[in-house]
């Protein structure tokens, strides 16, 4: 399970470089960029998060999440986070929810039975194209239910780094 959580973690590993959170202009101290750590931002309590330029140009991992969302949850959760009808919208628990509920819920799965509510949600804690790319999926979600970026696929990125791209192969083995 450890090989698994890399991308979750790794990231800790690497020392942080100030920057500028003038590509955010949000208030919500949950969004708002305050360090960027080997291609990846992060809010001051170290909670990942997305970065959109003035001219649209989102972060790698936001992009990888949009990749990986529409790879692995869009089945059930509809395409850019936006629902169907037997799973919620994602877009919306990736705002509403805690970060470690978000993860937790992913990583453990859910069932909520009773008379008016008949949901599961599947556990996803040993699949590693969820896992590996856990952090991004719920960037791109959050940048998307925030207003951040709209739906469909992102137009521009930013190159992914190469400190990404070793957690990456380091993740997927």
């Amino acid at each position: 399970m450890t090989r698994k959580l890399t991308l979750l973690t790794a990231a800790g590993l690497f020392a942080a470089s100030a920057l500028s959170a003038a590509n955010v202009s949000m208030e919500d101290p949950n969004i708002a960029v305050d360090y960027e750590e080997g291609g990846r931002y992060y809010t001051a309590d170290g909670v990942p998060t997305f970065n959109v330029a003035e001219d649209g140009t989102v972060d790698w991992p936001t992009f990888s999440g949009f990749r990986r969302y529409h790879a692995e949850c869009h089945v059930c959760h509809g395409p850019d986070g936006e629902g169907s009808t037997y799973a919620p919208a994602l877009k919306n628990s990736a705002v509403n929810m805690d970060y470690y509920e978000f993860v937790d819920t992913v990583v453990n799965g859910r069932k909520k039975v009773g008379a008016a509510e008949n949901s599961v949600m599947p556990a996803f804690g040993t699949n590693p194209n969820v896992m590996c790319y856990l952090d991004d999926i719920y960037t791109y979600l959050k940048a998307h239910g925030s207003g951040a970026i709209d739906r469909g696929r992102p137009a521009k990125k930013e190159p992914k780094s190469e400190t990404y791209t070793e957690m990456e192969n380091a993740c997927m083995g």
